[in-house]
């Protein structure tokens, strides 16, 4: 579900060179001004993501990293202040539809960022497909559905899906001559789709999709050594996992204690060594992943947000924060065009298809079916940090397979 033609890939680097020369409050306010009555009421960003349990972190990441991209603009969005409206999704799936709500028709938010967990983004496109002048904007959240099935005009994505971020390694085991791959993950949907896009991939690129072994262990359990031990009698070329946090560390680390990684090389979604390679020490070394941003890309974008992200909160980047700075990218420039007026819902949805996002993971645009259209990396984790290979996809789009917009 690409977009074809020139007249909008023009538009979209016309958009993108006017906000890198001027700046976007200076491209905001030599906009022509069509919200005139009330033009200094805020606008409403209701934020509904976790801030307590295990997704805390990620939560804080992705809305500081977009609060401090807006602040750089004058905390302004089209010339008109803005007012966040913060609510903890609890990571809680059964809570998702009255939290949406509580945003959409109690406070009458004119955006909604969120959510982190895939279940609590399910659940609210009930409420949003209901609310089309309010537009929801996903900073992680990776389930295929979104931007397939469950697509509409008002809900977008910073972030991936879980195909996108996948896919691209099952090409790479093909190209790097493994045949025999065993792949693990958790039992539920995001680990699911991710070895699905795995097997894609592999197949796409020639590989015999029937030399992998798909093994599974519930959520959220972290007793490895039994799956290990079958993965070391099956002896594969390679193995393949999503796990992420306090998963990935204790994988990481059994993996390396059980199966020499030199006999059977360990790749992941990039997850796996995300903000986990302090911990996980020496057993990461040599460990490759994909993923759409890494802390070494030498973008001169990148290491400015790195490093004012952690002056401004005392953390290290991320890539939650870098979806939550593009999430501030985004709606800067969508609001730019259209002067602040938050009525013009049809002109929003316009130029938050047409923009080119140039964020510290590199350039993006928006598909079709509302997800980014970006690079995916090959990364290797050296000396603690992943260390980019080089590209793994160039501009990879999701299929956006079942969408209809």
């Amino acid at each position: 579900m690409g977009k074809s033609g020139n007249s909008g890939t023009s538009r979209r680097r016309f958009i993108a060179g006017a906000a890198a020369t001027t700046g976007l409050a200076a491209a905001a306010t030599a906009l022509p001004t069509r919200f005139a009555i009330g033009a200094k009421a805020p606008i409403k960003v209701g934020i509904m993501l976790p801030f307590t349990g295990t997704y805390a972190k990620l939560g804080e990441n992705i809305t500081d990293a977009m609060m401090m991209r807006i602040a750089a603009a004058g905390d302004m969005l089209g010339g008109r202040p803005v007012e966040y409206i913060k609510l903890d999704s609890e990571a809680a799936p059964p809570k998702a539809v009255d939290n949406a709500t509580k945003l959409v028709k109690g406070r009458n938010v004119d955006f909604v960022v969120g959510p982190v967990h895939s279940g609590v983004a399910m659940a609210m496109t009930k409420v949003m497909k209901k609310a089309p002048k309010t537009i929801m904007v996903v900073p992680n959240a990776g389930a295929n559905q979104l931007t397939r099935e469950a697509c509409a005009p008002n809900i977008f994505r910073t972030s991936f899906s879980n195909w996108q971020t996948s896919y691209p390694i099952g090409g790479e085991l093909h190209r790097r001559g493994h045949k025999k791959i065993v792949t693990l993950t958790w039992n539920y949907a995001a680990g699911k789709q991710m070895a699905e896009a795995v097997s894609e991939g592999f197949a796409n690129a020639g590989g015999d999709p029937s030399g992998i072994e798909n093994l599974w262990i519930d959520f959220p359990s972290v007793s490895f050594q039994p799956l290990l031990t079958k993965i070391a009698a099956i002896k594969p070329d390679a193995v393949w996992v999503f796990f992420s946090g306090g998963g990935a560390v204790k994988f990481v680390k059994d993996y390396a204690a059980a199966i020499d990684k030199k006999q059977i090389p360990l790749y992941g979604t990039g997850f796996l060594t995300e903000g986990t390679t302090k911990a996980q020490g020496e057993a990461a070394e040599g460990i490759i992943t994909t993923m759409h941003w890494a802390d070494t890309l030498d973008f001169p974008t990148n290491k400015t947000f790195m490093a004012d992200f952690e002056t401004a909160t005392g953390r290290q980047a991320d890539v939650f924060g870098v979806q939550g700075y593009d999430t501030g990218s985004l709606l800067l420039l969508a609001m730019a065009a259209v002067g602040g007026d938050t009525g013009a819902t049809s002109d929003i949805i316009k130029s938050m298809e047409n923009t080119i996002v140039a964020g510290p993971r590199g350039g993006w645009t928006m598909s079709a079916n509302h997800n980014p259209i970006q690079d995916i990396y090959l990364r290797r984790v050296e000396n603690g940090r992943n260390v980019i290979l080089g590209l793994a996809h160039a501009q990879l789009e999701d299929p956006g397979t079942g969408c209809t917009l």
